[in-house]
């Protein structure tokens, strides 16, 4: 009887840590889309945030569209955006219409400034963001019309859904496209200030801290242009998501 007893107790004791054990290791969650989003808090953060939550993520940086829709079609359960999320909804809908945008949550974790990007050799640093909306129209399309040499203004921006020109396009143009008649569209911003880098002529926007990286100079200007960094979520977020964001926020909170 006292062995019997003895092997209960030791079952009890098995199956109380292999729940425990099961809570630890928490859900796997799919999180895609922004590859700012990515590359600022997932990447070198991934491993504090699910330390934080109890929870493991898959992530796959795709830009905040297709993140978006890998949210609305169940292939994602977090979608991370890196502009606000009606920008993003009013272009989505122009090519995918009839889609649950109204199901669409946002989870805001951090604001981040957006920095007009120069090659080195450029000696104009200043400008006015009427100056930089007439350049994105094409009304400028000579750094001599803003104090620099004689020379053709090309335009660099993060194209198929990214945040960055989202954001740009909503402040500075009400919502329109560039127009410029020399526009480069690459698919990333480390792309992006890479392509700035060898071009004397290029003005691009990306993140400061990327500019910082690469050591590259800053157009500014009398206002900030923020973009926002936020979490999505189809419907209200489970438990298990609710813990992803309230963690994702508070990592930020300490390394941005």
């Amino acid at each position: 009887m006292v062995r019997v007893c003895k092997l209960l107790l030791a079952a009890t004791l098995t199956l109380t840590l292999l729940e425990a054990g099961s809570y630890a290791a928490g859900e796997t969650l799919i999180v895609q889309g922004s590859t700012t989003f990515s590359r600022r808090l997932m990447e070198p953060h991934k491993a504090a945030i699910e330390t934080e939550s109890k929870h493991e993520l898959t992530v796959i940086p795709n830009k905040s569209m297709p993140g978006l829709i890998a949210l609305m079609e169940g292939r994602a359960h977090i979608a991370m955006i890196s502009a606000p999320l009606k920008s993003e909804i009013d272009a989505l809908q122009k090519i995918m219409p009839g889609m649950a945008y109204d199901r669409l949550r946002a989870h805001e974790i951090v604001n981040a400034r957006i920095a007009i990007a120069l090659h080195p050799s450029n000696k104009v640093r200043k400008a006015s963001l009427n100056q930089v909306r007439k350049i994105l129209v094409g009304e400028i399309n000579n750094w001599s019309a803003v104090g620099g040499g004689h020379v053709p203004i090309r335009i660099v921006l993060v194209g198929g859904g990214g945040g960055v020109t989202t954001v740009v396009e909503a402040e500075l143009l009400s919502g329109q496209p560039v127009k410029g008649p020399n526009v480069i569209y690459v698919k990333t911003p480390v792309q992006l200030v890479q392509v700035i880098e060898q071009e004397a002529c290029a003005i691009g926007f990306a993140q400061l801290s990327l500019l910082n990286q690469k050591g590259l100079p800053e157009l500014t200007t009398e206002q900030r242009i923020e973009q926002t960094l936020s979490l999505i979520t189809l419907g209200e977020p489970t438990p298990a998501m609710k813990a992803v964001i309230d963690a994702t926020r508070k990592v930020a909170e300490k390394v941005m």
